[in-house]
């Protein structure tokens, strides 16, 4: 089994149903004024790069990066098929953007996620990956249901 990632193709309908079910997931986690997940339709605009996982021709993940300012992006849409979890698929994916961002000359990369029990996998997995507490960023505010987290590449 080898797992491929390449740029998202939108055209592709298993990307909708796939991120469909990421805010479906994410839903009852908090109130809609702290859920930060984006869309089909705001994963597409020109300032964010979505990329895709496929294990053998299925797909099995997602990872996007945003502009926030220039030299400085944000993690997006980081999901793991359930039924796949445990195998290293996230943090394949998050080595792959590491590295898109070091080869395009972005120096930190920072992320907002979940401070619910929901989100303690993905915490780890960003602690793992030498992300580091930080205080709110872009257009974030405080918020106790989010955490904010930043690495320096």
């Amino acid at each position: 089994m080898q797992l491929i990632i390449e740029r998202a193709d939108f055209t592709d309908h298993r990307l909708g149903e796939f991120l469909r079910a990421h805010l479906a997931d994410l839903a009852p986690t908090a109130p809609v004024e702290s859920r930060h997940a984006l869309d089909l339709r705001g994963l597409q605009t020109p300032e964010v790069r979505l990329w895709v996982a496929f294990l053998d021709g299925q797909l099995v993940g997602t990872g996007a990066l945003a502009a926030v300012e220039p030299g400085h992006e944000e993690l997006k849409s980081m999901r793991t098929d359930p039924r796949q979890r445990g195998q290293g698929i996230a943090t394949r994916i998050l080595v792959h953007l590491l590295g898109d961002a070091r080869g395009r000359g972005i120096r930190r990369i920072s992320l907002e996620t979940g401070s619910m029990d929901f989100f303690v996998p993905a915490r780890s997995l960003y602690a793992k990956a030498g992300f580091v507490p930080c205080a709110p960023f872009g257009r974030y505010a405080q918020d106790p249901n989010s955490v904010f987290l930043t690495k320096i590449l």
